[in-house]
């Protein structure tokens, strides 16, 4: 969905035309699994940060269009919402000194975005859901100015027929909206992680990313309420998988496949299980023709990027045009400052690096329910949430981060030839923040426990905090 399309309005000859060729791709693609013509090269590194622009109050800012074009940086692109907006960074190869790499990188771009944002007389901020975000924000004036966008509303709403999308969601609070749009999946933004892997080693790193969904969805928090409502520790999920719900063939509304999912199971051979189960369960939401090879396989592309699994799965290609194969860890919301998302993704790589090459495969331990039940449990719950890890007893999320985890992740950064220093920076970062529970969202709360629920002053306060560099287990409550 990142690429923008051209679009007027769809008919059913689109449609068949596009699944013809969907089907044509999808036969190429397994061939190039049966062949193993997919790129044997070392493994990359890479990462999309969605952020929000807001006014002097701390309110959305619905200015993306004015940013990006002063901007005039490739690394920069829009997002559903005309105040939000993803930075980039270039893949590199996930050895060495990689990590701080990408923090010069990132504090680099965000400095850049927060100079040009505080021209338009805005700023720019990292967080998963913004707490000044009203339900009337989120209506199709504020839908970004490109066909995709529209497209996008259109084709969900037509195969919803035309029934209104409902927000339900049951936490310490409990919220009900409906909208007669999609424009709800831009109350929630995110750091995802990707990682280029070699075809043979693919399914074991798509599993291990499965598996390590809740650890990281509880680290990572940062969205604890929506409209004012407290709601999960990462209200991102429940809202994101709402937001777009629209299912298979059939609609598919009360089984268990839909467009947005933590998925139906472990790969148990290849990552083109994935692909053929998108082209027999996900009906064709937007039928775009491409004149395009075969090879190119641009209509198989954007399918997949209309199917939101928590972890994806991505073709793409080489320098020599040679196909690669991707995984999109997608739970992570925006983390509160730079430091705060590269230790995430250093805990990411760390991590399914050591399970994905354990000696035992971890999927053969961990039941594949279970590994579901936990990442929206602890999405629910946050880090005190009580599991039990690859068939050890019932302990808490944070204290099995804090003696088994952190320890794995670690031995996963040198196995991949993470410099020692990196690693014991950035996961540094991790254990002080999971020893003292404060990540974004119970930091959030603590602040409104503090200020009367005050979200405005809570927004001001952490964009204040975000500034200093510091990462949030440092950061202090008082008021600006």
């Amino acid at each position: 969905m990142g690429e923008e399309i051209h679009y007027s309005r769809f008919n059913k000859s689109d449609y068949q035309q596009y699944f013809s060729r969907l089907k044509e791709e999808t036969a190429l693609v397994k061939e190039w699994f049966d062949n193993h013509r997919f790129s044997s090269s070392a493994l990359m590194a890479g990462y999309e940060l969605e952020a929000w622009l807001i006014n002097k109050k701390g309110e959305p800012a619905a200015i993306n269009e004015a940013f990006l074009e002063y901007a005039n940086n490739a690394l920069l692109t829009p997002e559903l919402a005309k105040f939000n907006v993803e930075l980039n960074v270039e893949p590199e190869q996930l050895s060495n000194k990689v990590l701080s790499s990408f923090e010069h990188k990132l504090n680099e771009l965000w400095q850049q975005c927060s100079t040009m944002a505080q021209s338009l007389e805005s700023n720019i901020v990292s967080i998963g859901i913004l707490p000044t975000l009203q339900d009337s924000d989120l209506t199709t004036k504020n839908i970004s100015l490109l066909d995709r966008y529209k497209a996008l509303n259109e084709q969900v709403m037509r195969h919803r027929r035309g029934l209104d999308i409902e927000l339900n969601i049951n936490g310490e609070d409990h919220l009900q909206v409906t909208h007669k749009d999609v424009m709800l999946e831009a109350a929630a933004t995110s750091l995802q992680i990707h990682i280029q892997v070699p075809q043979d080693f693919a399914a074991r790193y798509y599993n291990a990313s499965a598996l390590l969904s809740a650890p990281m969805v509880g680290v990572s928090a940062n969205s604890p309420c929506l409209f004012g409502r407290r709601l999960w520790q990462e209200t991102r999920i429940p809202v994101f998988e709402q937001a777009v719900n629209t299912g298979g063939y059939g609609g598919a509304a009360s089984g268990p496949v839909h467009r947005v999912s933590f998925g139906t199971g472990y790969i148990r051979n290849s990552m083109y299980e994935c692909f053929q189960e998108n082209l027999d369960h996900f009906p064709v939401l937007l039928p775009v023709h491409y004149h395009a090879s075969l090879k190119e396989i641009k209509h198989l592309a954007l399918h997949n990027g209309t199917i939101w699994r928590w972890n994806r799965p991505l073709i793409g290609f080489d320098a020599d045009q040679t196909p690669h194969l991707r995984i999109e860890h997608r739970v992570c919301a925006s983390a509160p400052s730079t430091i705060d998302n590269i230790a995430n993704i250093a805990f990411y790589y760390g991590l399914v690096h050591y399970y994905a090459t354990m000696e035992e495969q971890p999927e053969c331990i961990m039941a594949f329910a279970d590994v579901k039940d936990n990442f929206y449990r602890t999405a629910q719950l946050g880090l005190k949430y009580k599991t039990s890890w690859m068939g050890n007893k019932n302990d808490t999320l944070q204290n099995i981060i804090l003696e088994k985890l952190l320890d794995e992740a670690e031995t996963g950064l040198y196995k991949l030839g993470i410099s020692q220093e990196d690693a014991k920076r950035y996961l540094s970062i991790i254990e002080r923040r999971v020893e003292k529970n404060k990540t974004g969202s119970q930091w959030q709360l603590n602040f409104l426990n503090a200020h009367q629920d005050d979200r405005s002053q809570l927004t001001l306060n952490y964009l204040k905090n975000q500034k200093t560099g510091q990462p949030v287990h440092e950061w202090d409550f008082e008021t600006i």
